[in-house]
């Protein structure tokens, strides 16, 4: 895990409400002590923020060439 992220558990993580979400600084999730993601929150003005967004699409771009699922795929799986 990073040294310069904090982590904290995926269970953990599901728990929070929308509030505490936003006000979190970028956290490392992990399940069973495996790296599951990292969240990248956005703080201070516009112009941080899109640039943050910005960077986050082309990391997102690399992660994406080599596969994975598509989220209205994954969707579909869940039964509620």
């Amino acid at each position: 895990m990073s040294e310069l992220i904090p982590s904290m558990p995926y269970g953990k993580f599901i728990k929070l409400k929308t509030q505490d979400v936003k006000n979190l600084k970028a956290v490392e999730v992990t399940s069973d002590g495996i790296h599951l993601f990292t969240a990248i929150i956005p703080h201070g003005d516009i112009v941080a923020s899109d640039y943050i967004r910005t960077q986050a699409e082309y990391l997102a771009l690399k992660a994406n060439i080599s596969g994975g699922n598509d989220p209205v795929e994954a969707g579909e799986k869940v039964v509620v």
